[in-house]
């Protein structure tokens, strides 16, 4: 495509895109598992509103516009209060859980070098099922992935004991999901920490996707093990808004124990030819609208309106839990908040998610052990009973050997 000559309508433009959008994946109408976290019209029009207020804004200029740098103080602030963040703990929003987990990484390796622990190259040391964006931060910093295998009981949690094992004088980081992506599993954080606390190592605890869920879930009534910084080992953590906090995308937070954790993260440089500048996360320009529309969004809903979508959503799980056992399905481990992965003993997970893909189902895989992922939003309370009675037609049509005469489905960027 080339920048046309002259502009066109906007009426026009517009059909054009809703016309391309239509071929997308149907999340309004529920089908969708993976992107997208639908907490209902009401919700999606707080975050519309609240994002177009301040969408000119940015993020990089708090003198600028201290509405934003207040707003961002405040989500902060909720965000530790949920999570039992300390007197002095400090952190920020950042454009998304990468962002998040790139930043605390980089504190950590700064950190160790600040205090004499770390001379030349560093590692980090975590479970075979963590977030792959530690990888991808890792590779931006030159440290050493260590990712070690999960126990082998059949829970799919790290193991804390074989994690303590790999620790050396260059480990900068141990980490622990909360839960983790691949299967919804919350991993032993008392046990991280307490060889995090052994061997005086930075323990984070990516709580991307639970980090705005487990709290609610625990005033629900749900058994949740410590996970945050109520254990004094959590160095950091990570939180995504746009995820279970049902803010407009990206919006994340990073967080840390303390304001002296915390300095090792922004950037902060005046040896250039323009004005000093100092940038708290990896972007320079934040969206302003990020930061109102998670801002607005907790106002919006508070501890009640949470409570009910969560309990909304574990509620889903538990019904399409007994669905796919039902189905013949494994549910691996015990998740316990709005992920869960679950495989059949007879038949191919990515043979039956090509059939439910076709189906109009948007989902997702696991593929240690093969497996049909969910990441369930309160909206799928509407379908769950749609989703099983496709989800059985799948299975009899990969039981039947009719998949094998279709074409593939690649589930690799699903």
């Amino acid at each position: 495509m080339k920048l046309p000559e002259r502009g066109r309508p906007w009426p026009d433009i517009e059909a054009e895109m809703l016309s391309r959008g239509s071929k997308d994946a149907k999340w309004r109408d529920g089908k969708t598992a993976v992107y997208v976290f639908n907490a209902g019209e009401d919700i999606a029009e707080v975050q519309k509103q609240a994002y177009a207020a301040f969408m000119s804004e940015n993020g990089l200029g708090p003198l600028a516009f201290p509405s934003l740098a207040q707003m961002e103080k405040d989500v902060i602030s909720m965000a530790l209060g949920l999570l039992h963040g300390p007197e002095g703990a400090t952190g920020a929003i950042t454009s998304g859980g990468t962002d998040s987990i790139t930043m605390a990484l980089k504190a950590a390796r700064d950190c160790a070098r600040a205090c004499g622990k770390l001379d030349g190259a560093g590692n980090i040391v975590l479970p075979q099922s963590a977030h792959l964006a530690f990888d991808k931060a890792a590779h931006l910093m030159d440290l050493e992935v260590r990712r070690i295998a999960l126990k082998q009981d059949g829970s799919y949690e790290a193991d804390a004991s074989a994690m303590g094992e790999a620790c050396d004088s260059s480990t900068v980081m141990v980490v622990g999901s909360a839960p983790n992506f691949p299967h919804g599993i919350i991993d032993p954080i008392e046990e991280l920490a307490a060889v995090a606390e052994k061997r005086g190592v930075w323990l984070h605890v990516d709580a991307c996707v639970g980090g705005y869920f487990a709290p609610f879930a625990r005033m629900n009534g749900l058994p949740v093990p410590a996970f945050d910084f109520e254990l004094p080992a959590v160095h950091s953590m990570s939180a995504d808004l746009h995820k279970y906090g049902y803010a407009a995308k990206g919006a994340s937070t990073v967080l840390f124990r303390s304001e002296e954790l915390y300095s090792h993260m922004p950037f902060d440089l005046a040896g250039w030819s323009g004005a000093p500048m100092k940038t708290p996360t990896l972007a320079g320009t934040r969206p302003g609208g990020a930061i109102s529309a998670a801002w607005a969004v907790m106002n919006y809903l508070g501890e009640e309106g949470y409570c009910h979508l969560q309990g909304r959503v574990c509620a889903t799980r538990e019904k399409i839990e007994d669905g796919v056992k039902a189905l013949g399905f494994e549910v691996l481990g015990n998740p316990m908040l709005g992920l869960m992965a679950f495989r059949h003993p007879e038949l191919h997970a990515f043979a039956i998610y090509g059939e439910i893909y076709r189906r109009g189902w948007f989902t997702s895989v696991t593929k240690e052990p093969p497996s049909l992922h969910l990441m369930l939003s309160p909206k799928h309370a509407d379908v769950a009973d749609d989703y099983l009675a496709d989800l059985g037609q799948a299975c009899n049509a990969v039981r039947n050997g009719e998949a094998a005469k279709k074409k593939p489905v690649d589930a690799r960027y699903s």
